[in-house]
């Protein structure tokens, strides 16, 4: 077997002021698992009130020193972090495999979404400026653009490695520390990108990583000097931040969760349309908050579509997510994978036709069997009203339902409280341009799904979350803007 039992994962995977730390919590210790084997891969003790403290302070210390160099000298740093990135590549991608369970064929362009946006920020760092606005009598005003301070990110375990940097690359680029938490299920890689950081130049502390769930979140959130918060997860707990951040009156950016459409057209370009709802359904074992779950198909091409997805679906290499002919790894963790084909079952019981997987797949090689598998899920027969097409799964199950006009499909494609994504399949490209626009979504897609180039911004509307990542926008959400007014003459005084 290929397997690496021989990777150690080195700990302590706290991170502040320069080097790892351990926490000092011995009791609470949680077990970080390898999905792919079920085996524990180490321990995580998380972070108290004391070491939140710590890292902030250290996160405070180094602000002083980034925020007054130039966007220049800042962006000198975070290529060399790219650099370093990409020489690391296979381990970092390695490691986000043991850790995570997704192929090693995306984990390698999770690194390098990472890589990139780090480059990206790095190029925008020297174009932060303000306006000159001229006045009456020769005053005049100029706005800054300034950093807010120490900002606190909260990761999840999908995209561990590249969430890390995409919450990272605009905060450090606009002259922000941070302190970032991942999520306790995926801690291993984060502390890789706080070494990175600081082996590229970045002052001790710029970039810190305190490991725990959330009663560490809520510590960071609370924490005086964190001055922002930007979360990826799920919607519950991002209601939860938000009120957290309230005390503060600290802005928050919101990557939450969707159940979003997917509109395949009659006339589509139908080789191209069955890939697009793999790439929207089955990326990193269908854990994708932007996912097109809901696959809408114009009837008059339903049987033909569905009979190309099931087989495409069937063809799908489920096992070692270390092989490079693996499409399809381990699930995140044991309860979550218990939590999805549970979703089947109650599919399956309110109507839906399984038309192939959704079952628990054991690999035959022995030191996989422990690992968390499930064959991916196409479920046929789907209305609006089922659990499968109301909530958010988060796994290997496409639900397919059919439609008649285009009228119809857009009122049920927006008849949800989520707007993460939605994408549309039609060679008519007058009809596509029309449906995007009233897709009430923030990342619209027209003949292709899932694609998150970094020089785009990304992120929802309603309660898909707030704020967006990626793209030129992201630094107004990672600094704020001071107004200077200068007058040339006399004060013309009321009293």
């Amino acid at each position: 077997s290929s397997r690496l039992l021989s990777m150690d994962i080195s700990v302590p995977l706290n991170f502040w002021a320069g080097q790892r730390r351990t926490s000092r919590d011995k009791c609470n210790k949680e077990n970080v698992y390898e999905p792919a084997t079920g085996r524990v891969l180490c321990h995580l003790g998380p972070c108290g009130a004391a070491e939140v403290d710590q890292a902030v302070k250290a996160a405070k210390l180094a602000f002083e020193p980034w925020s007054k160099l130039s966007g220049m000298e800042r962006a000198r740093v975070m290529i060399e972090a790219a650099h370093i990135i990409e020489s690391r590549r296979e381990e970092i991608a390695e490691t986000e495999v043991v850790n995570n369970g997704k192929s090693i064929t995306e984990a390698r362009l999770d690194v390098d979404s990472a890589r990139l946006c780090i480059e990206y920020y790095a190029g925008l760092a020297s174009t932060l400026a303000g306006q000159h606005v001229q006045l009456p009598g020769g005053s005049f005003a100029y706005t800054r653009r300034e950093p807010l301070g120490v900002c606190a990110g909260i990761g999840a375990w999908n995209y561990p490695f590249q969430i890390a940097a995409w919450k990272s690359a605009p905060a450090l680029a606009c002259g922000n520390s941070m302190v970032f938490k991942p999520s306790p299920v995926t801690p291993v890689t984060a502390v890789l990108l706080a070494e990175i950081y600081m082996q590229a130049g970045a002052p001790e502390g710029l970039f810190n990583v305190v490991q725990g769930g959330q009663e560490t979140g809520s510590f960071l959130c609370h924490h005086p000097d964190v001055a922002k918060v930007s979360f990826t997860g799920s919607i519950p707990t991002g209601q939860k931040i938000m009120e957290m951040a309230s005390k503060g009156v600290k802005p928050v950016t919101l990557e939450l969760g969707g159940k979003s459409p997917l509109i395949i057209f009659q006339d589509s370009d139908l080789e191209n349309a069955v890939r697009g709802a793999l790439m929207a359904n089955f990326l990193s074992q269908g854990q994708v908050c932007s996912n097109g779950t809901r696959v809408f198909v114009q009837r008059e091409i339903l049987s033909e579509f569905v009979e190309e997805v099931v087989r495409r679906t069937q063809a799908i290499a489920i096992g070692d997510p270390l092989l490079e002919s693996t499409r399809m790894g381990a699930l995140v963790s044991r309860p979550h994978l218990e939590k999805v084909l549970y979703f089947v079952e109650k599919a399956k019981e309110e109507g839906a036709t399984v038309l192939c997987g959704g079952e628990r797949f054991v690999p035959a090689d022995p030191t996989l069997r422990g690992g968390y598998y499930m064959t991916p899920c196409v479920l046929g027969d789907c209305t609006d009203e089922m659990t499968c097409v109301k909530e958010e799964i988060f796994g290997p199950v496409m639900s397919v339902l059919s439609f008649e006009t285009e009228e119809e499909v857009l009122q049920r494609a927006n008849d949800t409280t989520m707007g993460l994504a939605a994408g549309v399949f039609t060679r008519d490209v007058a009809r596509a341009h029309r449906v995007v626009e009233q897709l009430k979504a923030g990342s619209c897609f027209i003949n292709n799904y899932n694609i998150t180039p970094v020089e785009v911004p990304f992120g929802g509307f309603k309660m898909s979350g707030i704020g967006r990542e990626n793209g030129q926008v992201t630094v107004e959400y990672y600094s704020q803007l001071k107004t200077v007014f200068v007058e040339m003459g006399d004060v013309d005084s009321l009293f």
